[in-house]
């Protein structure tokens, strides 16, 4: 489980509760169901006019990838990417076909069955390429439903604070309704920035980061199945795919770091 994912959500709700408590509100005050109706189905019936049917259930089914913490991959991918080289080395290429099976990856089967086939080393690159270039698509647009949900939210919550306002000016007339009402109308309010800056756009970068992870991954699994093919020694293999994950992780801290600073900007 992640638990930097989890806690944070439990935090952020929690103190925003505890500090309505502690100013003598009640939860009851803020659960107001004609405001959720208004904000969570707003927000999402906006979205899904953005984006297509598929990219929206897509991101619906990676949400649950976020409280998932994902195991580093590359010291163990490596390895076996190593094994990979021994084995073409010593007995050829073509002995990997006994050994792919085995892979549970199935991009680096791919790549490794190109190399066993022939495959001319400038058209693997280009078509590994090409498919590594889709995958990051694809998940920059899962990534982006979130991200555009919390844009939407905050101005759906002001539309149904603008509502419940209306109901208000046609109670003008009695003083206790006044108030209770003006209340209840900001609760959308707080739905509508709550949902975007604790659920939406929290979520949105996740992806985003779990997707340049995914992604480096494929990078090693290019390089690695290009260095069996152009039968590179082991060793120089490991040092290869070694210095690559390396490099990788830190365009990824750095990015991680640039986002901080262009939210912390904001």
């Amino acid at each position: 489980m992640d638990l930097g994912t989890i806690f944070g959500l439990l935090l952020g709700i929690g103190m925003i509760l505890g500090g309505d408590l502690l100013e003598g509100g009640k939860i009851s005050q803020i659960l107001q169901p004609t405001a959720a109706m208004i904000v969570f189905g707003g927000t999402i019936g906006a979205t899904m006019i953005q984006f297509p049917l598929r990219t929206f259930l897509r991101a619906l089914k990676a949400a649950k990838t976020v409280l998932i913490e994902p195991k580093n991959q590359a010291a163990k991918l490596i390895e076996d990417i190593v094994g990979f080289a021994i084995i073409a080395r010593k007995d050829g290429i073509v002995s990997l076909e006994n050994v792919i099976p085995d892979t549970t990856h199935p991009f680096l089967r791919r790549a490794l069955m190109m190399a066993i086939d022939g495959a001319d080393s400038a058209a693997m690159r280009l078509a590994l390429e090409t498919s590594i270039s889709q995958s990051e698509e694809e998940g920059e647009d899962v990534a982006r439903v979130y991200e555009t949900a919390g844009g939407y939210a905050p101005t759906i919550g002001i539309i149904g604070a603008v509502l419940g306002l209306i109901q208000v000016m046609s109670h003008l007339s009695d003083i206790e309704k006044v108030g209770e009402g003006i209340a209840t109308a900001f609760v959308a309010t707080i739905y509508g920035v709550g949902f975007a800056n604790i659920f939406c756009l929290p979520l949105g970068g996740k992806l985003k980061l779990r997707n340049r992870e995914a992604i480096a991954v494929r990078e090693i699994m290019l390089e690695g199945a290009l260095a069996i093919q152009e039968g590179m020694n082991p060793k120089l293999v490991r040092e290869r795919l070694a210095t690559l994950a390396q490099e990788v992780e830190a365009e990824l801290l750095a990015a991680e770091g640039d986002r901080s600073q262009v939210k912390a900007a904001a």
